[in-house]
């Protein structure tokens, strides 16, 4: 009943730990999605081959219709979802309704399908707030056609493609040299290298959290490592699926992946079994951090009882000495005697001087 009521009251001091749990753990796939809608959506068109590239910013979705159709590769980026926009976009490019649902739901695990000719994977882009020291997820959405590749994603104001639309714009890359299967390869590859990204930043706060439990262990630490402790489960919910999204793109008999391309899938895969093991490991030294807070309180502790039976052991002559003389009996010794008080007095004195001695002596302080 008394933790219960400790547990409750915390979260009366920090309600967000409260809402961070919920949002971590309870997901309902059965309930229909809440999403606020953006007032506007940004799209962005990457139309290449090896020798030309066209890049634009669309004002409206009708624009982006024309790429089905055409014979370079296309990447449409499609920054902010709304309802409407999707499925139009859907309907053109032949997506199907369940994907489309996928793309508009909200903390869904990440997952791939391959459904009436075209690849569709969603995961999670991450990132870590320094100021929070939060690991903050946006879910992404992408969807390989023949000539096309389709990216969804939620907040236009970020995301980790920046270096592919660089080298997008260089004649002879790489990138520009291969078809959609291999920008749909870089995108999942940028994704998967960015997790590694805010592992480390995550280390760096896990070995300064140990450093200060070494240092001064405190309730302030412990809140510490409560918090870092959610942000693992976050990494650990994020990671762990994309094995088997990558697993499902390698078994996958699609045309849309050529034989050339599926050695770049198998790096992701390794990294990705990398990346679940580095997660393993920190939540492992997350849990050694725990212990180790227990020992350094239950030490403290145990150096402060010390203290105070040493104290009270140095105490109990004294009280002993001054109890046999503070007795109401007519005849006590050296009651009469003109140095009974100084020879009790050096008693009391001597003889903690003497148990002092021995402590030491033994090792016990």
């Amino acid at each position: 009943m008394f933790e219960q009521s400790k547990k409750y009251f915390s979260y009366i001091l920090n309600p967000m730990d409260l809402l961070r749990t919920k949002k971590v753990l309870q997901v309902n796939p059965t309930v229909a999605a809440t999403r606020i809608e953006p007032d506007e959506i940004k799209l962005f068109v990457f139309d290449y081959n090896a020798t030309q590239a066209d890049i634009k910013e669309l004002s409206n979705v009708p624009d982006c219709f024309p790429y089905l159709d055409s014979p370079k590769t296309t990447w449409l980026n499609v920054d902010g979802l709304r309802k409407a926009d999707v499925e139009k976009i859907s309907g053109h490019f032949g997506i199907h309704y369940l994907i489309t649902e996928d793309i508009l739901s909200i903390g869904q695990r990440p997952k791939m399908d391959e459904i009436d000719g075209l690849l569709f994977c969603l995961l999670n882009m991450m990132y870590f707030n320094e100021k929070d020291s939060a690991v903050e997820i946006e879910q992404i959405s992408l969807v390989l056609g023949k000539n096309f590749v389709i990216s969804f994603q939620e907040d236009a104001a970020r995301d980790v493609f920046n270096p592919l639309r660089e080298r997008l714009k260089i004649n002879g890359s790489k990138v520009r040299q291969q078809k959609a299967d291999f920008l749909f390869y870089s995108l999942i590859d940028m994704i998967v290298d960015n997790y590694f990204v805010v592992m480390e930043k995550l280390g760096e706060k896990i070995e300064g959290l140990e450093e200060d439990i070494v240092r001064s262990a405190n309730t302030r630490t412990l809140a510490k490592i409560n918090m870092l402790r959610k942000e693992m489960i976050v990494l650990k919910r994020s990671i762990a699926p994309v094995r088997e999204l990558v697993n499902g793109i390698l078994r996958s008999e699609t045309d849309l992946i050529e034989e050339r391309t599926e050695k770049y899938f198998k790096d992701i895969y390794d990294h990705i079994l990398q990346a679940n093991e580095l997660a393993e490991n920190y939540r492992d030294m997350m849990m050694n951090l725990n212990d180790l807070y227990l020992s350094n309180v239950n030490l403290k502790m145990n150096e402060v009882m010390k203290v105070m039976t040493v104290v009270t052991c140095l105490l109990a002559p004294a009280t002993v000495i001054g109890g046999i003389f503070g007795m109401n009996f007519e005849i006590i010794p050296l009651l009469h005697n003109k140095w009974g008080f100084f020879i009790s007095v050096g008693l009391m004195l001597f003889i903690p001087l003497a148990m002092i001695r021995m402590f030491r002596k033994r090792g016990w302080f």
